[in-house]
């Protein structure tokens, strides 16, 4: 009888790696990089508004609870992923190559991201240019672009109008409108070009490229100036806000507490999308930054760092916006909850509006504005090198033509945002910002989750992290990835779907078509996440059962340094981990 064939020796499937990618020259610019990252517009704009809207101080428990559950063990696992596996978005699932589709889907969200923020950074800079006349122009209704119905917001208190008055508009509002904007009656008015404002977002490009067109090189330098920058200017705001006449009324409403809030499913919703804007999990961002950072560094200690600072900063920034909030209202006669808002009308409209009043007032809101452009810079600088990373991850002969990507990207997101400098731009931009990004990331983070705790196994990456720290996480941790984590995952995505409120700006609807469109958005990112399983099953030769518990397994799920690489592999056989995917494992057409 003839003898059996012996099985050839399994032999594990290598992905090649790039030596060369990069890393921080210290463990400084990684921590200021993040913190730029996390810290952005949605710190001064929407977090303090979000807090006087759903009970002041009372809001701070949803919050905090948020963060605790799922944004720090988020966080965490994101840093400890990308420090470990040396790649970025799309390379970090070969933890589980079935699931590559959601490392797509961060490239998409980023990039609608980019091209919407960086409208919103160009505003900014639009109004630092009004800023060198001898008075600020949206201080009264002397001007060209003034109508009939517009109001210094002194009359507004003293002639007893109130919000229902909706021929009242403030000179603040019809100069960022009017002006600014030069905004049409919606979004289906679309109108033409507002050419300063294309001149700024190219401004915007033009300072993103010049500081990420070497990639961490660069992006490392320039942070030193980033990051703290806005503190400085914050502080120097605040100390002027808090001594202003009626600050304390303000930062009173700011703070004080509504306890029947928290019985509103709405608030916790809030709580959670602010968590997730605030400290950008999900986005890609975080698992990019940490892929250059030091095998060794101490992960835990970083992500305690950089969410303590996102926590203070989102409270300091809404010290100081309301405390001159209650200087606008004290001298206007309006109370504080009619002046206050959200968003842009925060930042661009009351704001400014309360400056005006201020001696000097050139002075505070060119400091003010630059504090805006500075805090959204920083997201767009790590958006970016997050998707340039990973297609260079992908492709590593386009490494060498890293300026020219770099430089493609940036005209490529230019030319797709100029639609946002049209007289319908702001409409544009606040549908993009309310569809595009939200639920997705929130999808994204439950696939992470599940990939890491239940299909990869939350023991394997325990010893992962044992491997690269020398000491397991404790049992907390696993208690919060395991299962915490998931269950608030799915907590938050049902409450942000079910109390999604229905988008307008301005107090102008949108039209079905333009949500249709909204909401396309938002499944052209998620959709790759079933599209690439679909495609994964079908096109390889094995049947479909077999090709999906083969891409189950990880793939080459090692650490980038050859040495590191080599001391792993010995550790896996020690402890007896699962095998990875194999050279006979991945199939040909």
């Amino acid at each position: 009888m003839a003898n059996k064939a012996p099985e050839p020796e399994r032999k594990t499937k290598r992905i090649e790696r790039d030596e060369h990618r990069g890393q921080w020259k210290s463990k400084t610019e990684f921590i200021l990089s993040l913190i730029g990252y996390a810290i952005g517009i949605g710190n001064v704009w929407r977090f303090p508004y979000l807090c006087y809207r759903s009970g002041g101080a009372a809001f701070l428990i949803p919050y905090t609870l948020m963060v605790i559950f799922a944004g720090i063990p988020l966080f965490y696992m994101e840093v400890l992923i990308g420090q470990f596996s040396g790649t970025g978005c799309t390379g970090m699932f070969r933890l589980t190559p079935l699931f590559k589709g959601a490392g797509v889907a961060q490239i998409v969200v980023n990039a609608y991201c980019v091209c919407y923020y960086s409208v919103i950074i160009s505003y900014p800079i639009r109004m630092i240019t009004y800023c060198f006349f001898k008075k600020v122009p949206w201080e009264d209704c002397g001007n060209d672009w003034n109508t009939k119905d517009c109001v210094v917001i002194d009359e507004i208190g003293k002639n007893h109008y109130n919000e229902t008055d909706t021929h009242v508009i403030t000179s603040a509002d019809e100069f960022f409108h009017l002006e600014v904007l030069r905004v049409s009656s919606g979004i289906e008015d679309l109108g033409g070009l507002v050419w300063q404002q294309l001149l700024s977002l190219l401004f915007v490009w033009v300072i993103v490229y010049l500081c990420v067109m070497r990639g961490i090189k660069t992006v490392g330098k320039v942070v030193y100036f980033t990051a703290p920058f806005p503190y400085v200017l914050l502080f120097v705001l605040f100390i002027r806000g808090v001594t202003l006449p009626g600050a304390w009324t303000g930062i009173k409403f700011f703070l004080y507490p509504e306890w029947h809030h928290l019985l509103d499913l709405r608030v916790w919703a809030d709580a959670a999308i602010q968590m997730f804007f605030g400290l950008g999990p999900g986005w890609g961002g975080i698992v990019n930054m940490a892929s250059f950072s030091n095998f060794r560094n101490n992960a835990k200690i970083d992500t305690f760092v950089i969410v303590g600072v996102n926590i203070f900063t989102s409270l300091f920034s809404g010290l100081v916006v309301f405390s001159v909030l209650g200087f606008l209202s004290e001298k206007s006669g309006v109370p504080v909850a009619n002046v206050a808002t959200g968003g842009a009308g925060l930042a661009f409209v009351t704001y400014p509006e309360a400056i005006a009043k201020m001696p000097l007032p050139q002075i505070w809101a060119i400091m003010f504005f630059c504090m805006l452009f500075v805090l959204g810079i920083d997201t767009v600088f790590v958006q970016l090198e997050a998707i340039t990373s990973s297609i260079l991850d992908e492709w590593l002969w386009v490494r060498q033509h890293k300026c020219k990507l770099t430089l493609c990207g940036c005209l490529f997101f230019f030319s797709v945002s100029t639609i946002m400098c049209t007289n319908a731009g702001m409409f544009i931009v606040q549908l993009f910002d309310w569809y595009s990004s939200a639920i997705a990331v929130i999808v994204i983070c439950l696939v992470e989750i599940i990939m890491v705790s239940w299909i990869y196994g939350i023991k394997n990456f325990m010893l992962d992290v044992e491997f690269m720290r020398g000491k397991r996480p404790s049992w907390y941790w696993r208690i919060l990835w395991q299962w915490v984590t998931p269950l608030v995952l799915v907590f938050i995505l049902v409450m942000s779907i079910v109390f999604m409120r229905t988008i307008t700006y301005n107090k102008i609807s949108y039209p079905l078509w333009a949500i249709m469109i909204g909401w396309a958005s938002f499944v052209s990112s998620v959709m790759f996440i079933p599209i690439y399983i679909v495609y994964i099953m079908i096109r390889k030769r094995a049947t479909m059962c077999d090709s999906l518990k083969k891409r189950l397994k990880p793939l080459d799920w090692t650490p980038a340094d050859p040495q590191n690489r080599a001391d792993y592999e010995a550790f896996r056989r020690t402890r007896r981990m699962p095998d990875m995917m194999s050279e006979t494992d991945v199939e040909t057409k």
